[in-house]
């Protein structure tokens, strides 16, 4: 596991490390969504539409008609769904 320790600002701004920004497609102006955890907080990025649209159309090309089994869908975020 990797840690990086990080200062809160004045207002608890934190700055994500130009790498790891770059690692995940963080960009300005993006919105992250902030989990809670047991352990702590769990940041992730939310994907660009475009990005949802191909993952969709790819698992529908996968499936291709098939109905779905019991927890093949547990990993798709209801964010990633509606955005």
């Amino acid at each position: 596991m990797v840690r990086i320790k990080l200062k809160v600002g004045p207002k608890g701004q934190i700055v994500i490390p130009k790498m790891l920004r770059e690692s995940y497609g963080i960009k300005e102006g993006n919105f992250i969504i902030i989990e809670l955890k047991d352990e702590g907080l769990m940041i992730k990025n939310i994907a660009e539409p475009s990005k949802i649209f191909r993952r969709i159309i790819e698992w529908k090309r996968k499936v291709r008609g098939k109905p779905a089994k019991l927890g093949e869908l547990k990993h798709v975020g209801l964010e990633d769904e509606f955005e």
